[in-house]
């Protein structure tokens, strides 16, 4: 959220510079959006407000940013700036005064105090009565009533210039060369004093003599409100703000797990203020720990349209889509109800990858598989498959057993003899690796199962691993101590144990089980032991001392594991 609002507040500070108000204002709405409570983006919007000539709206931001930073002189210069464009001197100088306060030397500050009571003494002297035809709502009411310049205030520019020049009537000089302006002041408009064309000049070059010769009493000059808009973006803004508090209040009842309460108040936000998707989100949240599944992704797909009108943060969007996918998931019930869950987070990725989401995809992807395999499950059929499997190893076509018993894996994923089977045929393949992970489950699943022990200790011994696999078939023999495949399978292993101790290997083979055996990570920790390595040199230069070291079974039980192996020979 940091990130998306931060990429916002510059491309507004981007726009402010170049000139670009109105961008400018779209950009820093767009980063309130997203961090409502950061003071210096209600005071950079302000400026904004405040260089488009709307002075209302950078009045409501500045106030805003005092009140959210109020020991932040430059919100007191906001709200100041915003005063002097409405003419308001008096709380101007209040403003300024304030902000002096908390930063007595800024000059900022001081320099707009300096206007403001320059503006107040303004306001205590006399007008001129060719000012009098700029002042009061009569001028708006006579442009208005008559058809040739009632379009004109229609146009922004228009009623801007307008303004200027009701603030002050010498500011006409600069908009003469303007024929709506002309038009407007002519014979056809307002009627200027003195109705001639030299008077009208004499009235613009010497107001004060004018002023004086009418004996015109300078009156309250209220400031006019003509256009129309100007009123529903006021209102947009208030209803901006108190949509903001609903959902600060929401939010505070959310967090209090009051949820009938929390989703009138997001209610209120959304009807407040339909330009903030954040509101709809939030409102399928508690939805959706309400177990209103339909209700949440109603608000997921209204936020997710709402959002692309908007061109919304795509961050938003993801999260909509997110929850949305949650609420999916919560009403799977087969393993066919995940597939729309898992396109929805799908797409919530492309939007941003969220750890979060890829988290929800996976969960999803792994429960979509185990339910399927449950659906899958039929242990008759199981059996059919495994029998058809045996058929094609007595016929010694093992890569077409290997796929009936893998069938029927699939539908009894429990079944220890399947796994024994497809061992024995990964074996007769050379499949070793594959032998020893299906042999190795298949004693997890019944470690009392013989059949699990001849198998892996069977793929041990083909990897010339005898220690390994004198272990293994050991291990069986716990649970079946007659089994005669257990039995030969130690006898094996012993011959080449013997072998290997009477060095009757040849250097072909001395050499293969060398390098087998420093492969091994038992072999290279024995080979690393400080004490080993004492054993091991006393073997060599004191031959006492290794006979006391024959006495350790610890010992003696690793120095047959590099005899094995073949890195340690007794000649």
């Amino acid at each position: 959220m940091a990130a998306a609002d931060d990429q916002a507040k510059s491309k507004g500070n981007a726009a402010f510079a170049a000139g670009n108000f109105t961008d400018a204002v779209r950009h820093f709405t767009e980063a309130i959006n997203l961090s409502p409570n950061n003071h210096v983006l209600y005071s950079n919007r302000s400026a904004a407000y405040a260089s488009l000539n709307k002075f209302s709206e950078a009045l409501i931001d500045a106030e805003k940013t005092v009140e959210l930073k109020p020991d932040w002189s430059k919100g007191y210069s906001r709200v100041g700036a915003a005063y002097l464009g409405l003419n308001n001197y008096n709380d101007a100088v209040l403003a300024y005064r304030k902000g002096l306060k908390i930063d007595p030397n800024n000059e900022v500050l001081k320099c707009g105090l300096s206007d403001a009571q320059s503006g107040q003494g303004r306001g205590r002297g006399p007008s001129s009565s060719f000012g009098d035809a700029f002042s009061g709502p009569e001028m708006w009411a006579k442009l208005t009533s008559d058809p040739r310049t009632r379009t004109y205030l229609q146009q922004p520019d228009f009623v801007r210039m307008m303004q200027d020049i009701q603030k002050n009537p010498n500011n006409l000089n600069f908009y003469m060369k303007d024929q709506r302006v002309m038009q407007a002041f002519g014979e056809e408009g307002v009627k200027m004093p003195g109705g001639s064309p030299e008077r009208k000049r004499r009235a613009e070059s010497e107001p004060v003599k004018e002023e004086k010769r009418a004996g015109y009493k300078a009156q309250p000059v209220p400031q006019p409100e003509p256009v129309e808009v100007s009123e529903e973006e006021k209102e947009l803004k208030e209803r901006k703000v108190l949509a903001l508090k609903e959902k600060e209040a929401g939010n505070a009842a959310y967090k209090k797990k009051d949820f009938e309460n929390a989703v009138q108040l997001y209610t209120k936000a959304i009807e407040l203020d339909d330009a903030d998707i954040s509101f709809l989100t939030n409102r399928a949240a508690v939805f959706l720990e309400m177990g209103k599944y339909e209700d949440c992704m109603k608000d997921c797909d209204k936020a997710v349209e709402r959002g692309r009108e908007l061109r919304s943060d795509y961050k938003m969007i993801a999260r909509a889509l997110t929850r949305k996918g949650t609420a999916l998931v919560k009403m799977a019930k087969i393993s066919k109800d995940y597939e729309p869950a898992i396109e929805t987070f799908q797409k919530a990725l492309t939007e941003h990858r969220n750890p979060e989401t890829l988290k929800k995809l996976n969960e999803a992807e792994k429960a979509k598989k185990e339910l399927e395999q449950q659906e899958y499950f039929d242990p008759q059929v199981a059996d059919e498959e495994r029998e058809k499997g045996n058929q094609f190893f007595k016929e010694q076509k093992y890569p077409e057993a290997v796929s009936r018993y893998t069938e029927s894996l699939r539908r009894n994923p429990k079944d220890p003899r399947t796994y024994s089977n497809r061992a024995a045929c990964y074996t007769k393949l050379g499949a070793l690796p594959e032998g020893l992970k299906d042999a190795e489950k298949c004693i997890e699943l019944d470690p009392t199962f013989a059949k699990g022990y001849t198998r892996k200790g069977a793929v041990q011994f083909f990897m010339k691993e005898f220690e390994k696999a004198m272990e293994t078939y050991q291990a069986g023999l716990k649970y079946d101590p007659q089994n005669q495949e257990l039995l030969d399978g130690v006898r094996r292993c012993v011959e080449q144990m013997k072998k290997a101790s009477r060095g009757d290997l040849t250097p072909e083979e001395l050499k293969e089980r060398q390098a087998k055996g420093m492969q091994d990570p038992e072999i290279q920790n024995i080979l690393t032991d400080p004490v080993m390595g004492q054993v091991l040199g006393d073997f060599q230069e004191n031959p006492k001392a290794a006979q006391k070291h024959m006495k350790n079974p610890l010992v003696m039980n690793k120095i047959k594991k590099l005899i094995s192996a073949g890195i340690l020979q007794v000649k």
